[in-house]
Order: C-alpha cells, then sequence, then structure tokens
C-alpha cells in the first residue's frame, strides 16, 4: 500500500487562528475514503486579521503549529502536503478598512509558511458564500450522504439519503446553507455543486458583522447611543457586573460606526442589570425583520426560502448553548427557560454557577445565549416545529472538528469528483472467477503438453540406442 497522505489547513478566523491536520489514504479511489483529524492545533493570540499594525507578527504567530505539523507529519511526505491558509470575516472586514494592511498581513503569513517543506499553495480570503458551502460539505462528507462504500463493494451515491443542512457562527460573520424545497429565486444565494456525479442546487448567504463577537459589539454601541451619560445600563449582562471601556476600543470595528460627538479618548462604565425581556428587546433591534419585496427572508432584506431538514449547528452556535448545557436535544420551551434564569441570575450567582469559567464567559453567557436564539428564531425563521431539527454538534464523528476548514481541502485537492466514483473492483465477481478457472485450465494443458513431448523424447533416444 501507498503511505497515507497529509493536508494542512488553516482557519484563520476573526478571533483566532488554528491549524488542521489531515491524513488519508493515497490508495483510496479518487480520495473517496474518509478523511481524519489528526490534530487541531490552536495558533495562541487574537485572529490575524488583529496583526494590522503589527504583519510580521501575524506571520510569526503560525510557527509554533507549523512546528508542530512538522513532528506529526513524516519527513518524506511533507514536500507533498498540500498547505493552504483560508481568512474569513475579521479579514474581509479589513480589507474593507484598509486593504493595503491586509495584504501585507497575508505576505507576512505566506512568507513565514513558505519557510517550510510544505506544498504551500496560497493564501486568501473566503468569500461568505464558499464558507458556508464548504462547511455543508464537510458536514455531509462526514455524515456519508454524499458517497458511500456500498455492500456491493463499491463507491456510490446514497438512495433515499438526505443531505443536511449546515448553521455557522463565527466571532464576525454567520452562515446558512441548505437544500431548500423550492427554487432559489436570488441567483446571489445560490450555489451549484456536482459532488460524485449528482448534482446538489443549495441556498447559501453570509451575514458580515453577525457574527457572535461583532453583534455583541454592535448592541453594547447602541445601548451607548441610546444613553445621554457616560454610564451604560447593559440588560443582558448579570446585575451587579461593572467594568469600564473607551469610546475608541467601544467603535474599533467597521460595524460599529461612532457618533460624530463622541470623544475617542471618553471612558464609559457599563453597568449589567440582568433584565431578560429587555436583553431580548435589545438584541432584536440589531435585525430589520421587515423582507419588503423579497418575501419570504431571512433579515435584513435578504431573501431565504424556508428551512427544510435537518440542520447541523456548528461553531459559535454550539458553543454558546453548550456553556448552559443545552446541546444535548431540549425542547424549546427548556431552552428558553435556562436562558431567561442565566438572565436573571447575578454576577454572584454566575461566578458561583460557573466556577471554572472565565470573566467574559460569565458576562456574555445570558448575551450570548439570547443572540443565539434570537438569530435562529427571529433570523432564520426556525420556530417550535422545526426546532428539532437543528443538531449543535462540535464534531460529527469522532475526532474530526466541523467547520469550512475539511470541506475546502477536500474541494481543492480535487478529493470530491464531479463523476461518478468508479467501483473498487473493476470487473464483477463472476467474470474474476471465470477467468480463474480458465486460467488453471490453461496451465493443467500446458503441463500435459510438456508431459507429453518430453516422454516422446525420451522413447525415441531408447529406440536409436
Amino acid at each position: 500500500p501507498l503511505p497515507p497522505q497529509y493536508g494542512l489547513v488553516f482557519d484563520a478566523g476573526s478571533t483566532h487562528t488554528s491549524l488542521y491536520i489531515y491524513r488519508w489514504s493515497a490508495d483510496k479511489e479518487n480520495g473517496t475514503g474518509i478523511v481524519s483529524q489528526v490534530e487541531a492545533c490552536s495558533v495562541s493570540g487574537p485572529g490575524i486579521s488583529s496583526y494590522a499594525d503589527d504583519p510580521t507578527g501575524a506571520g510569526a504567530s503560525l510557527k509554533p503549529c507549523l512546528d508542530r505539523a512538522m513532528k506529526i507529519i513524516p519527513a518524506e511526505e511533507q514536500r507533498e502536503t498540500p498547505t493552504y491558509l483560508g481568512a474569513t470575516a475579521g479579514m474581509r472586514l479589513l480589507r474593507e478598512e484598509n486593504s493595503s494592511k491586509a495584504e501585507q498581513i497575508f505576505a507576512e503569513v505566506s512568507k513565514a509558511i513558505g519557510e517550510y517543506p510544505v506544498d504551500f499553495r496560497g493564501a486568501r480570503i473566503l468569500t461568505g458564500s464558499e464558507e458556508g458551502s464548504f462547511g455543508w460539505i464537510t458536514v455531509n462528507y462526514l455524515l456519508e450522504t454524499l458517497v458511500k462504500f456500498s455492500f456491493a463493494e463499491k463507491w456510490e451515491h446514497p438512495q433515499d439519503t438526505e443531505v443536511l443542512g449546515a448553521l455557522d457562527l463565527g466571532g464576525a460573520s454567520t452562515q446558512i446553507t441548505f437544500q431548500p424545497g423550492v427554487p432559489v429565486e436570488d441567483r446571489n444565494t445560490s450555489v451549484f455543486f456536482r459532488l460524485y456525479g449528482t448534482n446538489y442546487s443549495l441556498y447559501s448567504h453570509s451575514y458580515l458583522c453577525y457574527g457572535q463577537t461583532q453583534a455583541l459589539k454592535m448592541l453594547l454601541a447602541a445601548l451607548h447611543q441610546a444613553s445621554s451619560s457616560a454610564q451604560i445600563l447593559h440588560p443582558c449582562y448579570p446585575r451587579g457586573y461593572q467594568e469600564n471601556i473607551t469610546v475608541a476600543e467601544l467603535y474599533d470595528s467597521p460595524c460599529v460606526h461612532a457618533p460624530s460627538s463622541a470623544s475617542p479618548g471618553l471612558v464609559l462604565t457599563v453597568m449589567g442589570t440582568g433584565e431578560p425581556a429587555k436583553c431580548g428587546m435589545a438584541v432584536q433591534r440589531l435585525f430589520n425583520f421587515s423582507c419588503g419585496v423579497q418575501w419570504p427572508c431571512g433579515f435584513n432584506g435578504v431573501y431565504q426560502p424556508p428551512v427544510q431538514g435537518q440542520f447541523f449547528a456548528f461553531s459559535g452556535f454550539y458553543h454558546s448553548l453548550h456553556f448552559l448545557n443545552l446541546t444535548g436535544g431540549q425542547s424549546l420551551s427548556l431552552v428558553n427557560a435556562t436562558i431567561s434564569q442565566i438572565c436573571t441570575s447575578s454576577w454572584e450567582q454566575v461566578q458561583e454557577l460557573f466556577p471554572t469559567a472565565s470573566r467574559t464567559q460569565l458576562r456574555d453567557a445570558c448575551t450570548a445565549s439570547s443572540y443565539t436564539l434570537t438569530l435562529l428564531l427571529k433570523g432564520y425563521k426556525f420556530n417550535s416545529t422545526t426546532w428539532p431539527n437543528i443538531h449543535f454538534v462540535q464534531q460529527v464523528v469522532a475526532n474530526i472538528d466541523v467547520g469550512w476548514t475539511l470541506g475546502y481541502m477536500l474541494n481543492l485537492t480535487n478529493m470530491i469528483s464531479s463523476e461518478p466514483p468508479t467501483a473498487v473492483t473493476e470487473l464483477p465477481r463472476n467474470i474474476w472467477i471465470a477467468a480463474t478457472v480458465l486460467l488453471a485450465i490453461m496451465l493443467i494443458l500446458t503441463f500435459c503438453l510438456l508431459t507429453a513431448t518430453c516422454c516422446q523424447r525420451n522413447s525415441s533416444g531408447y529406440e536409436h540406442l
């Protein structure tokens, strides 16, 4: 058998970067054997977009994880290892704000990766549609809804198997991708794939600035602008919580726009009040739920057909609800009650409930879960009937994280064919048997012929003597 092959993908998100190390058997037919995740290495520090004023720091931050990968991948396989870096919404925002700084960061991370003996194939910013689509490919590839190895010992498209939708929540954007039951009417949200000889027409859209980190920043900015003083009363923060933040820190993102009268150096005092009803209303004001001419829609006037089928919700969707132990298929009423309870808890109470959690996790527990629920129910239009169709997951199969990175690598290494996969055995079993029997008969006849010839020669030699 051929030695296994490896692949590296950097997920350069808005808040952090991770390196995923993948491995697969090189002798699998068209690479359709399930790819295994060897390791996920978390890069220390913030996302690469945070290095706008220190681009060399972005490159240097990747090296410990690359060093780790070089210890895992055999030396003789390293130069054949395809390596990619995909940046998402954090770098999209930086490119809008300052494209030259974004280019400098890419130059530095490319330089750093280029120092290692790998097949580096480039660093780039994924579009929102790509991010959503590759996440969809990852989920369905791992669940074998695209192709699977059958009892007939061949790769084939599973019959009567529905593909799953994908829900992704990052730090700066959120994506929804699924196969609707009606034709997609808006070209901008229509995605077409031909995978393993089967056509897939999908709906996919990414909302920039509606990732969890940026949404919570927009919420705080809205509360500041509604306040007439330097004191901000935050209904989603626990009662008794208090922190100071400058205006410059609050408005340091393209997703929030500071009022002209704001002084960057002004110190604001944020105080939690723990009021679930007011928290819910404040979160809902971040969205525009009126559809206008784009009916039906998700939010902010973006066309979206009704959700259909089963969905896997990962990344921020999983983490925000897993913190409250709400990812085990709980009913919507129980989810609502649990979120309401955490939103009424005081700062002292949440510290007692989660003694090992960080200060930021405790502060944002109510806000993040309230935002997640609002996005799913009022943004993406799930309801009490379709809520059970959402499965909150970190992994689909053991030891493989869900996200866009695997789908991205599968696509760029041409491991997902647009044509039907061929059978592992080229000829049917009965033909192999017939060929084996025929070969055996030919060998027996040849042996008999040689024996007869030898006997005849020996006989003629005796008569001569």
